[in-house]
Parts: structure tokens; sequence; C-alpha cells
């Protein structure tokens, strides 16, 4: 595999299972050009007349989709670590002795530890997709065939809508369906809020097959996915368990240390002068990024200050803030608790939106950059504010990316992080992986202090007389460093295997994920 030198300094490959890629030129340097992807026309006469799509069983619905050896086969995570239909698919699919199989999942997450014994026999030849835990280390270890391929959640929109990834066939588990195929995933006793991941696989996909556990009579509504863009409708017992929808953790962090950093984000919004009449923020799971919402809301409270929009995966405490009046609407990309399931149904200011609305680089303009704050957290950042979400310092591919690259465009993007995780320091002087150039990482937030970027100015002068804690990244790193007995020991790589590669939002090669040598 050739290797070449990004922008960054990286060394990633010039092609991944067998497609020539572009390596990172820099944010925002890189235009690409060409038109969209053509989705194949279809004709109403290919269809039943009454509109009645309902095949017996999802066997049935792959063969009648044509599926054979080496196709691409899509899924979404909107169901998170609670999904039983993508390990159904994957039996079924090793049942019909298909191989090599292209699995282009939005996420996957513990539970899909089950497909490990399909990628070693060959069912699944690799993922292109973020990898949660046990696959994500499989991939490290290097014992996946193919190369694992990272995207950012509007990366992946915008491979499809590109044409990078052709998607043969999109397999939609939805909450709720009529017999059309109009679905959503606000009701039904798997509901999870939205399968908005899933627009660009229905619009794009050669075929379409939608998975339902609550087949409703036409019309389904509201509708996410619209019937005319699906082919077959299948009903199952159950689609998964929705209580485990819940991302990381719903319930405030106890540790000190973590609801200071908490403190320390909503006095720094405040006192930046970002917390003003009509602001918005992205925040999203996680006891710290929780405890900050409350602390803000105590600031917006005090201030009278009210948002116009927050930005979501969405949990009860920004719930709150929309039913008591501290924000005009809720845009969500993904529902991370059962509340922010119930008032998506219920409210209608608790909106919907997809990875084309709020993050795809290659539109006509993103909700990403609208944001005034970004609430994120990072696996490791370095001294040039370079940060990383999908290693750890020892190497293993453990995260995915999610919509934190599209994040970073906010107009602050604040990385809210302890200085150290299990005495193993997190600021380090180059991190593992790179997965958002430091230009971009505004505020770094740690309990022993705040580091601005030195691009940042405006933000250094705004909080020039604050209290706040206000150091640079390196006297952090040293205390850190001086804590811990030094900087971590770096991994042992296999320099001359790529398991993994990390693309940037407009689909350059940022980083590689090398294989751990145990």
């Amino acid at each position: 595999m050739k290797l070449v030198k990004n922008a960054t300094g990286r060394l990633v490959p010039v092609q991944v299972n067998g497609r020539k890629e572009i390596p990172f030129k820099g944010v925002n340097k890189f235009k690409p050009t060409g038109v969209k992807a053509k989705p194949p026309i279809r004709t109403c006469i290919d269809y039943p007349a009454d509109g009645n799509k309902v095949v017996k069983n999802l066997k049935e619905a792959l063969k009648k989709a044509g599926l054979k050896d080496g196709m691409t086969i899509s899924t979404h995570h909107h169901l998170r670590n609670g999904d039983v239909l993508t390990n159904l698919l994957f039996d079924t699919i090793k049942q019909m002795g298909i191989k090599n199989i292209r699995w282009f999942p939005t996420a996957s997450f513990p539970c899909h530890q089950h497909l490990i014994k399909y990628l070693e026999d060959g069912t699944i030849h690799h993922i292109e997709g973020s990898m949660n835990g046990p696959l994500g280390r499989f991939t490290t270890q290097g014992k996946m065939k193919g190369v694992g391929v990272l995207r950012s959640h509007g990366g992946r929109y915008q491979a499809v809508q590109d044409g990078e990834v052709h998607v043969d066939i999109a397999v939609i588990a939805a909450p709720t369906s009529d017999p059309f195929g109009n679905s959503n995933g606000v009701n039904g006793k798997s509901a999870c809020g939205l399968i908005g991941f899933a627009l660009a696989d229905s619009e794009y996909a050669d075929k379409t097959i939608v998975v339902t556990d609550n087949l409703v009579p036409f019309p389904c509504i509201p509708w996410q996915i619209q019937g005319n863009n699906v082919d077959y409708v299948v009903q199952i017992d159950s689609l998964g368990d929705a209580t485990k929808i819940v991302s990381g953790t719903t319930e405030i962090t106890k540790s000190p240390d973590r609801l200071l950093i908490a403190e320390y984000v909503a006095q720094f919004i405040e006192e930046a002068g970002i917390m003003k009449d009509g602001f918005s923020f992205q925040a999203g799971s996680g006891g710290t990024n929780l405890a900050f919402v409350l602390y803000l809301k105590e600031r917006m409270k005090a201030k009278g200050v009210k948002a116009s929009f927050v930005r979501g995966g969405s949990t009860k405490y920004l719930v709150q803030l929309l039913e008591e009046g501290l924000t005009n609407y809720i845009l969500d990309g993904q529902t991370f608790d059962l509340e922010g399931v119930r008032s998506m149904r219920e409210n209608p200011r608790h909106q919907n939106t997809s990875p084309f609305t709020s993050y795809n680089f290659h539109g006509k303009g993103n909700f990403a950059s609208i944001v005034d704050a970004a609430v994120l957290g990072a696996t490791e950042v370095d001294v040039n504010f370079n940060a990383n979400v999908v290693t750890h310092s020892d190497g293993y591919l453990l995260h995915g990316i999610g919509g934190w690259q599209n994040c970073l465009y906010s107009k602050c993007t604040i990385l809210a992080i302890p200085s150290f995780r299990d005495r193993i320091p997190v600021i380090l002087d180059e991190v593992t992986t790179i997965c958002g150039p430091g230009e971009l990482v505004d505020v770094i937030i740690t309990e022993r202090g705040i580091a601005i970027n030195p691009k940042r100015k405006d933000l250094i002068a705004a909080v020039k007389n604050s209290k706040l804690p206000i150091k640079s990244i390196k006297q952090i790193r040293d205390e850190v460093y001086e804590i811990c007995g030094g900087a971590p020991a770096k991994p042992k790589l296999n320099k001359n295997k790529v398991v993994a590669v990390v693309k940037w939002v407009d689909g350059t090669v940022l980083d590689s994920v090398f294989q751990v040598i145990d």
C-alpha cells in the first residue's frame, strides 16, 4: 500500500479498497467538481397498484432486491446499542451463502459483536462506517479483510450523494411503517425518535427495504422516509430494544472534576459574550455535557436569555429547555433518550433533521456553521489543538466520528475534556490519530484550566479580565505530565498495515489507523 504525507504530515494511502483517494489538502482547500450521483429511474408499473409492498420475510426481500456477492449493504444506527435487525440481516445473508459484502452502516455498536464471525468467514469483507467497541478492536488488530473507512455523519451522506459509495441495497429499521413504505421513528414499541441517517440510503440506493415491527394502515403520518423511495416492506417481531438508544450516560456526572469542567464551560460561554438572546448551541449526551446544559440553563434564567435553537442529539435536559421556554426549537439529528423521543413525537418545535440539512459539506450551506457554540468531547488533544475521537493512546480504534467533525465548523468549538483518564494524559504532544485539525478547535476546557487557541484573539480578549483559569495548552500539558509521570507510552504499531482511514468532511483522507502489535 503506497502511503504519502498529507497536509497534516500524516501518512495516508492513495488507494483504499481499490478506490483512488485524495490526501487531505488542508481545511477548506479541496472543492470537488462534477455532479451528484443519480438514483436509478423506476416506474410505477413494476410495483403493486394497491401500494402494498409487504413481502413475507427478509430473505424474500433480499432475493427480490437481487442480493449477490460483493454488494454494498447499508443500515442505520438510530436504535444504537438496542439494534437487533442488523444482526438478523447478516444471519440471513449468511444463510443465503452470500460473500464479500461491504457493510456501510451509519455506525456500529457493541451489540454488533455478533458480526465478527461474519467478518472472519468472509460474509462481510469490510466495514465503512463508525465503529464502537468490539468491531473497532477487531479491525485494529488487523483481522478485517479490507480497510475500514471512518466518515462523519455528514461525510457519509455526501459519500453517497457524490457517488463515492454506491449502495446496492439499503435496509432501513423503521419503528413504524405502512405497507407502501412511508416510515417514521417516533411511533411504535421500538420508537427511537427519527431515522434521518437513512435518508440518503433511501434516495440513492438501487433497492430499499424497510423493516418494521409496527405495520400500520396507509398513510403512516408523519413520514420521515417516503414510500416512493421504498421497494419492499418486511414485518418482523422486534427491531430491538428502544431503551438502549441511550448514548453514553443520560445522568448528570457526580465527579467533582467533571462538574467543574461543566461549570467552566457555562461560565466561559457567558463571559465570552456568546450567551445572549437568540444564540444557539449544540450539546450531546455524557455526564459532563448534561451538567453543562444545567449550569447554562441557570445562567440563561438569571440573565433572561432565550436561545433561538439548540442542536441535539437530544436528551431530557434539552427537552426541559424547550418546555420551559428557554429555546424556540430543538433541531435534532438523533435522540439519546426516551424523553427526546416523546418530545419529538408531541412537540412540533422539536424538529427532526438529517445529515443533509445539518452537516453535508458539499451542500449549499448547512446548520453546523450557524451554531454559535458546540460543546464536544475527545479522546485526546495535543498542543497544536488537533483532536482525536476514534482511538486511544494505545492505538485501538474504539469509537466512531459521528457528527463531531462537522460540528467543528461552529462559530466556537469547545472541547470539554478531563486532563487525564485513569492516570493517562489526555493532552499530549501529538495525538495518536487526527480527526479534527487544530485550527478548527477554539477552546479546550479541563478541570485544570482553559486553553484558548491563539488564533482566536477575539475570545482571548473577551475573557481577558475573567476569573476563569486561562492557561496555555502547554501549561496544562506540563501539569498533567507531572501528575501522571510523563507522556503515555507510544503504541506499538505496524506502519506497513493500514487497517482504517479517517476521512475529513470534504472526502479527503485525513489520517490512517495502523494495526496494533500486542
